[in-house]
C-alpha cells in the first residue's frame, strides 16, 4: 500500500495546520476508516467475549479442560496467522484485500455459532475462523503506520493511540448494550449474531470507506528474512520485556474478580461497575498520554505508565474493602491507558519498514503476555494468596518496565 501524492500533501497539510496528530486522525480518510474499523473489531469481541465461556461450557457442554485447551491453541493460531498475513501484506504491498478476506472470517465464524449451535461449530469458529479474523486488527494498524510514516515518532504514536482509543470505546459501550439485549433470554447465543453483524460492519467499512491502494510491489524481502528479524536478540529481548509489562493487564483481569469477591468483601456487581469505570477512564487517559509523550519520549512514558500500574497491582493486593476498589479506579485507568496504547508504536518500531509484520507483533505480544501472566498466577497462588499474587505481579511488571527503560530510554525508541 502506498499513499498517492495528494494524500501525502493532505497529510502534511493537516499536521502542519493543526499541530496535532489527533486532528489528522479525524481528517485523513485512511486513519478515519481505520478508527471506525477498529471500533467494530472491538464491538464484535466485546459482544461475545463476556459470554463465551458460558456458551461453551453451560450451553454447548464443552468440558473445562477442553475449553482451556481450545483457548490456548486458538491464541497460538491467531499469532501464527497474524504474522503470516502481516508478512504477506508487506510482500505484496497491499493490505486492503487481506483485510476484506479476514473480515469475512469474522462474519462467518460468529454466524456459524449462532445459526448452528453445536460443539463442532463452536470449536471450528474459535479454533480457526475467529483467530484468522483477529489478524485484521494488526492490518488496520499497519495501514495507519503507512499513513503516518511521514510524521515524527511522537506524532505517529499519538495517532496510533487515537485509533486504539476507538477499541477501548467499544468495550465501554458494547458489553452493557449486549447485556440489555440479552436480558431475559434463555440463551446467550444471540450475542454471536451481534458479533457477526459487527464484523459485517467492519467489512463494509473497509470496502466502502478505506481508500483504495495503488498496486505496486514492495521491497520487504523474503518471508524467511522477516521471521529471522523476529528471532534476533535485539528484538527478542524487547519482546520479553514488553510481555512482562503487558502481563499486568491479563493478571488484573484474573485477580480483580477474585480479590473483589474475596478479601475485599465486595459483590459480583462491584466487578462490573469497577471494570466499566476503568474502561471509560482509559479512553480519556489515552489522550492524556499523547500529551505526556510530547514532554518525555515514548519509552520513558511507557516506563512511567508501567510504574503507575505496578503500584496499582500492589495496592490491589492490599485491598480489604469495596471502597478500596473504587478508590483505585483512577490509578488503574491512568496506568492501563499507557499500557494499551504506547506499546503499539514501540512494537512497530521493532521491525521498521515492515508495517504488516510490525503490527502483527501486537498479537504476538498479547499471546506472550498472557502466558507470562498465567505463569505468575500459577507461581503466586502456589506461594501466596490472591492478594500476594497481585503484589508479585506488580514486581514483575516493574521489572519489565525497567528493562525497556534501560534498553531504549535514552533513544526513546528501539534501535533502527
Amino acid at each position: 500500500m502506498k499513499l498517492d501524492t495528494a494524500a501525502e500533501e493532505r497529510l502534511a497539510a493537516h499536521a502542519a495546520a493543526r499541530g496535532s496528530p489527533l486532528g489528522l486522525a479525524l481528517r485523513e480518510p485512511t486513519v478515519r476508516a481505520a478508527m471506525l474499523g477498529v471500533f467494530f473489531f472491538g464491538f464484535s469481541f466485546a459482544a461475545t467475549g463476556p459470554y463465551q465461556s458460558v456458551v461453551a461450557i453451560r450451553e454447548l457442554g464443552l468440558g473445562n479442560s477442553l475449553y482451556a485447551a481450545l483457548l490456548l491453541v486458538s491464541g497460538a493460531v491467531n499469532v501464527a496467522v497474524s504474522v503470516a498475513v502481516g508478512m504477506w501484506a508487506d510482500r505484496i504491498g497491499r493490505y486492503r484485500p487481506l483485510m476484506l478476506a479476514t473480515a469475512l472470517f469474522g462474519v462467518v465464524g460468529s454466524a456459524l455459532v449462532f445459526l448452528v449451535p453445536s460443539q463442532t461449530s463452536f470449536v471450528l469458529a474459535v479454533l480457526l475462523l475467529l483467530p484468522v479474523y483477529g489478524a485484521v486488527n494488526g492490518l488496520f494498524f499497519a495501514t495507519v503506520r503507512l499513513t503516518t510514516d511521514r510524521l515524527d515518532t511522537h506524532a505517529a504514536g499519538a495517532v496510533n493511540s487515537t485509533v486504539r482509543a476507538a477499541l477501548s470505546m467499544s468495550w465501554v459501550l458494547v458489553p452493557g448494550l449486549t447485556a440489555v439485549l440479552l436480558a431475559g433470554r434463555a440463551s446467550l447465543l444471540p450475542a454471536y449474531l451481534i458479533g457477526s453483524l459487527a464484523a459485517l460492519a467492519l467489512f463494509l467499512v473497509v470496502l466502502f470507506l478505506l481508500p483504495r491502494e495503488r498496486p505496486h510491489g514492495t521491497a520487504a524481502g523474503p518471508a524467511a528474512s522477516g521471521l529471522a528479524s523476529l528471532l534476533t536478540p535485539q528484538v527478542s529481548l524487547r519482546m520479553v520485556a514488553l510481555a512482562l509489562v503487558c502481563s499486568a493487564l491479563h493478571l488484573n483481569g484474573t485477580l480483580l474478580p477474585l480479590i473483589a469477591t474475596g478479601q475485599a468483601r465486595g459483590q459480583v456487581a462491584d466487578i462490573g461497575i469497577v471494570v466499566g469505570i476503568v474502561a471509560a477512564l482509559e479512553v480519556v487517559f489515552i489522550f492524556a498520554w499523547t500529551r505526556i509523550q510530547r514532554r518525555i519520549n515514548a519509552v520513558r512514558a511507557l516506563a512511567l505508565g508501567t510504574a503507575i500500574y505496578a503500584v496499582y497491582l500492589v495496592l490491589l493486593g492490599l485491598a480489604a474493602s469495596p471502597w478500596h476498589l473504587y478508590a483505585l479506579t483512577g490509578i488503574s485507568g491512568f496506568g492501563a491507558a499507557a499500557l494499551i496504547s504506547i506499546p503499539i508504536t514501540y512494537l512497530q518500531d521493532l521491525v521498521r519498514g515492515r508495517p504488516g509484520l510490525g503490527s502483527s507483533l501486537i498479537s504476538v505480544n498479547f499471546f506472550m503476555s498472557g502466558g507470562v501472566a498465567a505463569a505468575i498466577f500459577a507461581l503466586g497462588t502456589h506461594v501466596a494468596s490472591y492478594g500476594g499474587t497481585s503484589v508479585i505481579g506488580g514486581a514483575a511488571t516493574l521489572a519489565g518496565g525497567a528493562m525497556i527503560l534501560a534498553l531504549d530510554g535514552r533513544r526513546g525508541a528501539p534501535p533502527a
